[in-house]
Parts: C-alpha cells; structure tokens; sequence
C-alpha cells in the first residue's frame, strides 16, 4: 500500500466525477478487494456480497483479513448486516480456519484494563487532535459511552492484531460513505490520514466505490473529503 507521487492529479479526478484505474492503483489488489467487500456488507446486497468475497479470495485477499473485517463490521453496520455477512462468508470459505488463522485474538478474558489502554491508543491514533474533543463529546451524550467506544470498539475489536489499522480504517471510509453517515464519514476520511494512509490512498478508496454510491452520497462524500484535505490533522 505505498504512497503516490500524483496525489493532486488523483484528487481532482474523483472530485470531478472522473474516476480513472491510475487512482484505483495506487490501492495493492488484496487492498481493492477488501474495500469493495467493506462497501457491499454496508450496502446490504447477499449476491453482490458473495460475488465480492469470492473475488477477494482469487486476489489472495488473506481469510484472516476478512475475518476481522465482518467483525469490525459489527461497530459500523450493525449486528442484522454483519451476522448475514457472516454466513455468507461461511458459504464462500467453507468452515472457518483454524484459530492461528482465522479465529484471531480470544474475546473471553478478564483483562479489561489492557482493553481499556489499547482502546485510549488506538482511538487517539485514529482521531488524532480531535481525540480528547471526542471524548467530551461522548460524555455529554451518554456517560456510557465513552466505555463502550474505547473498550468495546477500539479495545476489544478495532485494536485487534490480524488486520492493520490503515487498512481497518480504508474499510470503515468505504461502508461509512455507502450508508451516507457524512459526520461519521469526514472522521473517518481524518482518521485515515491519520493512521498512515495517503491522500491518493483515500481517492483510491473512494474511486473503487464510486459505483456503490447514489449521487447524494456521492456528493456528500466528495464534500466531506474536500472539507478534510483543507484542515490541518
């Protein structure tokens, strides 16, 4: 997943409405492949999504990528959308993996504390100096929440080993954009950055999934990123 030398050139193509397969890539293919498994599972289609997964495979896309992305999915999309993705993963994979490959890192243990300070790390690398506005934010909402993101998202799911955080986070852009969450969406586009992506990466991103937005989202997203590339992470 390297970085491009046109990122400017990339930019005001997808801003444009011109999406060109220079932009798409600037993405390796097993990345590509996740992106578009990521928008299909938002969108909420079982035969696109099958069809998606099993090309993910043939791009040598690794079991364990998938497998931690449909989890991940629950934070996004919902346990309804995730638990079907989830058997339709289990149709194209046969059964699941072994534990080394596909079961990851064991849920069932009592060490809430190292949940709690991968959470605070790995959210603070997400959202970057907008982290502890994000805090208060959570608090004045609900004083549950804050637990429930940084323990139960960031800690026990998104900090996770088995799949990397830019990669994690190239994904969420992708379903956030197609279920058209536009204040969800702009953190995320941030994040992105903010966790190792490139600008041509995130143009990447939305490039793959231009054809699984309806022109409002896609308006949307194109204004969500334009505001996010003016701001200083």
């Amino acid at each position: 997943m390297g970085g491009s030398g046109n990122e400017t050139i990339a930019d005001c193509g997808w801003r444009n409405g011109n999406v060109s397969a220079d932009q798409v890539t600037v993405l390796d293919p097993p990345t590509v492949a996740l992106v578009r498994v990521a928008a299909a599972l938002a969108e909420g289609k079982i035969a696109v999504l099958r069809d998606r997964l099993a090309a993910a495979r043939t791009a040598a896309v690794p079991d364990r990528w998938i497998e931690e992305l449909l989890l991940q999915s629950l934070l996004v999309v919902g346990y309804p959308l995730a638990l079907v993705a989830f058997g339709v993963w289990r149709e194209v994979s046969g059964a699941m993996s072994g534990p080394a490959e596909g079961g990851g890192e064991e849920l069932a243990h009592e060490d809430w504390q190292s949940w709690a300070e991968r959470g605070s790390a790995v959210c603070a690398a997400v959202y970057g100096r907008a982290y502890h506005k994000l805090l208060l934010n959570l608090r004045a909402l609900h004083p549950a929440l804050e637990d429930l993101v940084l323990v139960d998202a960031y800690g026990k799911v998104i900090g996770r080993p088995g799949l990397d955080l830019k990669r994690r986070e190239l994904c969420t852009v992708a379903a956030i954009a197609v279920l058209g969450t536009a204040q969800q969406l702009h953190s995320h586009l941030r994040g992105s950055l903010n966790t190792g992506a490139t600008r041509a990466e995130v143009e990447a991103v939305l490039a793959v999934i231009d054809g699984d937005l309806d022109a409002e989202r896609r308006r949307s997203a194109r204004e969500q990123w334009d505001d996010v590339r003016q701001r200083k992470l």
